[in-house]
């Protein structure tokens, strides 16, 4: 080989190439060759692979490569290089759809000559069955099983891989209806086991399903105990004993994913508009309202909340944290004025000083840390706020997080900038809620849809280059709000927060009184959010002689400050029933009462009745019934009373905080001070949302009443398992906020600048 010629410059470097290493071979001593064949494994690991690179870099061809093996008599190596007359490049998938459904096996393949196709089941060929394609349409029971397509090129024929075909039995119209009928994308759990009583010798039979591709996998668990070769869709145990009782699941998943499920769904609204010492705003309410709807429709327990104090905060957040528990996936949604300082994200109350400080607000890594404490499967953070530094407070609290992977803040604007709201005649969303709640149901991961949000923010002309939604996780696993619940070991406990959650939500029953003088009234109650209440009163029979019959509510309780120019009005806007008019019944008038948090004792009330007979000249008589309804709604949790011992005020120490300094707020003169400024320079006294002068058209609500929808869940068909938490502690100074696990090296390099920059102060 050393003294062939060529024309062709890369057959000459081919052969030199290979002349030049066989030489080395033979030429030198052992040690030589033992130093040389290391350092080739240094740089390939094989010294085959680093030859075939080398040959690849001079212009070698797979001509020129065939030519060489033929000249060394390698003739495994020749077939190996030979291109394969027939190949099949898409291969049919295993599947499990529900009956009634369309079935579709695909098998393609390239071959030198044309290519014939034909599909078995099992051993038996099905006829007319030529197509790469098999379609069977509608599918039924008897068509489970397996199923391979033999493919032909000339004298060659090839098999797919065998895809196995698993038909549920389950209602179609039921399936459509909760959006089974998918087979692509996640698994759709279709059949849950049902709880059983048996008698000890009876036979225990449990069947679950899911639909989806590829096929799901089966494994039952009893009393979170897998039980051994237990992996098929039915689960039968003849002749039960005493040792069977218990709890079973069936964990569902598949080759390529995993279905994630929650034990429970909790979701903490919170909207501060009516602010006392900053700017009013507008969208809170709405945004709280529709986020309020849409996740009772992806069960959530959700507490919705206006207007709130900082004690009403910090205690709303204790009863927050007391639905929460291992495995639940908590949601915590903020709009309102808000900061950002040192990584630290601080929710400002309505009756927050001015200027204020972290004093006088909350720290969302501080109720994090806390719902780490819970050990909770999934933590969302949405924060609809500013996150402008706040130049009047200095204090970095050092709130050291525990690493886990679970762990979602979508930030409705980037840091140091502001979230803007649309000004419009009427109430609409802000920006953020404006596009959040067409993608909130979508059944993806939540880093996904958030993505989709901050795309869809993105071509939004009004706040382009002024407000860009921010994602920040470390979720390694495919969790999604759509996840279905499905009770853990602590189902006792899950069902006492249930309770307890619907005791906070229970509206009082509608009643009917009935007056002296033959007339009834009727009194209706309707929730538009977890701390107001509506009533509504209606003349349901009054007097053949009585020309003229109206009643109303009166006599509120001073905790309420409810205003009677607004009380006892003829249509639901009159009165601030803005959200819920469309669902309440007509011809009545409507009472809004509001913070319902702040009542102190039970709701008594006088219903007066104002009725004038043609018999006495038109002079009106009065008749007056009192009611208590008690503590209606978020009122029995009692929200206005002192922060609590174990709020997260604790777990948020700092310069200022009135667990260190009994003198937390500026007093009248520091305000007097600062007023001219807050005129002139608003941004860089109190970050909050700014106006945007445009129309926006109000959106209608979705959904109908505030009333609680939670239903109660029956037994789970598998089990869900999360992520433990390692326990490792940051540094301090470290920023507290966790950082998307895809970030490039500039944020990181960023977050790294500014751990150093705190240390410093």
């Amino acid at each position: 080989m050393a003294t062939t010629e060529s024309s062709n410059p890369s057959t000459n470097v081919g052969c030199s190439c290979v002349y030049d290493v066989t030489q080395a071979a033979s030429s030198t001593s052992s040690d030589d060759m033992e130093m040389c064949s290391l350092k080739v494994l240094q740089l390939e690991g094989s010294p085959s692979r680093m030859l075939l690179r080398l040959m690849g870099e001079r212009g070698c061809t797979m001509g020129h490569l065939s030519d060489y093996l033929h000249t060394l008599g390698n003739s495994e190596a020749l077939n190996c290089l030979k291109s394969s007359a027939l190949q099949i490049v898409i291969q049919p998938q295993s599947v499990a759809l529900i009956s009634g459904h369309n079935l579709r096996l695909s098998c393609h393949a390239v071959g030198k000559s044309p290519v014939q196709y034909q599909w078995f089941k099992a051993k038996e060929e099905i006829s007319n069955s030529f197509s790469p394609d098999l379609v069977i349409s509608p599918v039924h029971l008897k068509d489970a099983g397996f199923y391979i397509c033999r493919v032909n090129c000339g004298d060659t024929f090839e098999f797919s891989q065998w895809a196995q075909v698993d038909v549920l039995n389950v209602n179609t119209h039921s399936a459509e209806r909760h959006g089974f009928y998918s087979l692509e994308g996640r698994l759709k759990v279709v059949i849950q086991p049902q709880p059983q009583r048996l008698h000890g010798g009876e036979t225990l039979q449990l069947e679950c399903g899911a639909v989806g591709r590829p096929i799901p996998r089966y494994q039952w668990h009893r009393n979170g105990v897998p039980i051994l070769n237990a992996t098929k869709r039915k689960l039968v145990i003849p002749h039960v004993m005493q040792d069977h009782h218990g709890r079973y699941r069936c964990e569902i998943s598949s080759s390529t994913e995993r279905t994630w499920t929650t034990t429970d769904k909790v979701a903490l609204l919170i909207g501060n508009l009516s602010y006392q010492n900053h700017p009013k705003l507008k969208a809170p309410m709405v945004d709280v309202y529709d986020l309020t709807n849409l996740l009772r429709q992806l069960n959530f327990k959700v507490v919705s909340l206006l207007d709130l104090t900082e004690s009403e905060m910090r205690n709303a957040v204790d009863e927050f944290l007391s639905l929460l528990h291992k495995g639940v996936y908590g949601l915590l949604y903020y709009a309102g004025h808000g900061y950002e300082n040192y990584g630290n994200s601080f929710m400002v109350p309505v009756d927050a000083p001015n200027p204020y400080r972290s004093a006088n607000c909350l720290c969302v890594q501080s109720i994090l840390k806390l719902m780490q404490e819970k050990e909770t499967g999934l933590n969302v953070f949405l924060l609809d706020m500013c996150r402008k530094r706040n130049i009047h407070d200095d204090s970095a609290p050092n709130i050291i997080l525990r690493v886990t992977a679970n762990i979602v803040f979508g930030y409705a604007t980037c840091q140091d900038a502001e979230a803007f709201e649309l000004s419009s005649s009427g109430f609409t969303n802000g920006v953020f809620v404006k596009f959040l709640k067409k993608r909130l149901l979508d059944d993806e991961k939540i880093t996904v849809v958030l993505d989709r949000v901050a795309e869809d923010m993105g071509q939004f002309d009004a706040t382009k280059g002024k407000q860009a939604l921010e994602i920040r996780s470390s979720l390694s696993e495919r969790r999604a709000l759509t996840d279905p619940i499905l009770p853990g070991d602590s189902a006792d406990l899950a069902q006492v927060h249930s309770r307890q959650w619907a005791k906070a939500h229970k509206l009082p029953e509608s009643m009917c009184l009935d007056f002296d003088c033959g007339a009834q009234i009727k009194l209706g109650f309707a929730a538009e959010f977890s701390n107001v209440l509506v009533i509504y009163t209606r003349i349901v029979k009054k007097p053949e002689d009585m020309s003229f019959c109206q009643a109303h509510v009166t006599d509120f309780s001073q905790d309420l400050d409810v205003d009677p120019k607004e009380m006892n009005r003829e249509t639901p806007e009159e009165t601030g029933i803005y959200l819920l008019s469309s669902s309440l019944p007509q011809h009545c008038l409507y009472t809004r009462l509001s913070s319902l948090q702040k009542l102190r004792e039970e709701l008594v009330f006088t219903v007066c009745l104002q009725g004038t007979f043609i018999a006495m000249d038109d002079d009106p008589i009065h008749w007056t019934k009192s009611v208590n309804i008690g503590k209606p709604l978020i009122a029995r949790l009692d929200l206005h009373q002192a922060v609590r011992r174990n709020s997260c005020l604790q777990t948020c120490l700092m310069p200022h905080s009135p667990s260190v300094s009994p003198c937390h707020s500026p007093g009248p003169e520091h305000h007097q001070l600062h007023l001219h400024h807050q005129v002139h320079d608003c941004n860089r006294l109190s970050p909050q949302h700014h106006y945007l002068d445009m129309y926006d058209r109000l959106q209608g609500a979705v959904g109908g009443s505030g009333e609680s929808c939670y239903d109660n869940v029956s037994h789970s068909c598998y089990e869900a398992q999360f992520n433990s938490a390692v326990g490792l502690s940051s540094s301090p100074g470290r920023l507290s906020i966790p950082i998307e696990t895809t970030d490039d090296i500039n944020e990181l390099q960023t977050v790294f600048i500014n751990s150093l920059q705190l240390q410093q102060q």
